[in-house]
């Protein structure tokens, strides 16, 4: 067995046992608070959990896969959030030939470079030629009735649903002297710390937050519960530096921006809900709302996680 296996593995036991723990706990509030289900803090807890394990195992699935699982996982995920943004934003007729461009070529071409590893092309596919090809696409209907908005929309969506989100499974394709084979490891150390820095800053919140951040955007988001949940991922991600190419100090910082970036890409995505006066982006997962719903911290981390990485650690 390999190194990376190893670490996967030891990695993967302990994401169980946290969820195991979790379970147990979630199953012993219920059964003491909420026997009959009228707790709702009980019920949406216990539904978090059985989602998150839904995940976990989906996602061990794609790691145990390699390389091809991980980019079609996210290629799906991509489709799906996609799809969910789209029915939030403002399309009509016009717009049916640029929508199909952005699914069924800007989407699988975005993939498709990055299991070639063409990082020139893939860097800029989606920001340079599909922001300039999608109004070309669109003009040609002859509808200028909100154009701007329209088109700015579906760009906006492919930069969150796929651009962004294409760059967990780009990990894969960085080359990081004394770490190769072991790529899949900062997958899971990305998606484990902003994730867990979104449920530590839920936990925090709801035991000590009194001061909101922004009331009119996410009303349970507390000062309290924000510093918490930032700080206690970030001790997280440098425990987890074993992992990683990182040093613990190294580890920590990364987490350390990841997790803020997580936050602020949660504030964006909400204030997105807002305007369009819905709570959720959908309801693919139980307890936890859309696939976006799970993807905003993600999305907004990946960037900035990869090009720091690459930019450092990569040759």
């Amino acid at each position: 067995m390999s190194a990376a296996s190893a670490d996967l593995i030891h990695l993967v036991l302990g994401i169980f046992g946290v969820l195991i723990v979790a379970s147990i706990i979630g199953y012993v509030l219920e059964k003491r608070l909420s026997p009959d289900g009228s707790n709702a803090a009980i019920e949406n807890l216990n539904a978090r959990i059985k989602a998150w394990w839904v995940m976990v195992v989906l996602i061990g699935i794609a790691f145990v896969a390699g390389r091809a699982g991980v980019i079609l996982l996210f290629a799906f995920c991509s489709f799906a959030a996609l799809r969910e943004f789209v029915t939030l934003i403002n399309t009509k007729r016009a717009d049916h030939w640029a929508l199909a461009a952005a699914f069924f070529v800007a989407l699988p071409v975005q993939y498709y470079l990055l299991w070639a590893e063409q990082y020139g092309i893939y860097s800029i596919f989606i920001p340079v030629y599909a922001f300039l090809f999608m109004p070309i696409i669109a003009v040609l209907r002859g509808d200028t009735e909100r154009f701007l908005v329209r088109i700015a929309e579906v760009q906006w969506a492919l930069m969150i649903c796929v651009f962004c989100a294409s760059h967990v499974p780009a990990l894969l394709t960085l080359h990081i002297p004394g770490y190769e084979g072991r790529n899949v490891l900062l997958i899971a150390f990305l998606v484990i710390v902003v994730q867990l820095s979104d449920v530590l800053q839920y936990v925090w919140g709801k035991l000590f937050g009194k001061t909101k951040i922004a009331p009119r955007l996410s009303p349970s988001k507390t000062v309290e519960g924000f510093v918490g949940g930032v700080v206690s991922a970030s001790l997280i991600g440098a425990a987890l530096w074993w992992v990683t190419p990182f040093t613990p100090l190294q580890a920590g910082l990364l987490a350390f921006v990841i997790t803020i970036m997580g936050f602020f890409g949660g504030l964006v995505m909400s204030a997105i809900k807002r305007d369009r006066g819905v709570k959720d982006w959908g309801h693919l997962i139980e307890g936890h709302g859309g696939l976006i719903d799970r993807l905003d911290s993600v999305v907004f981390s990946a960037p900035i996680f990869f090009h720091l990485v690459r930019f450092w650690w990569s040759v």
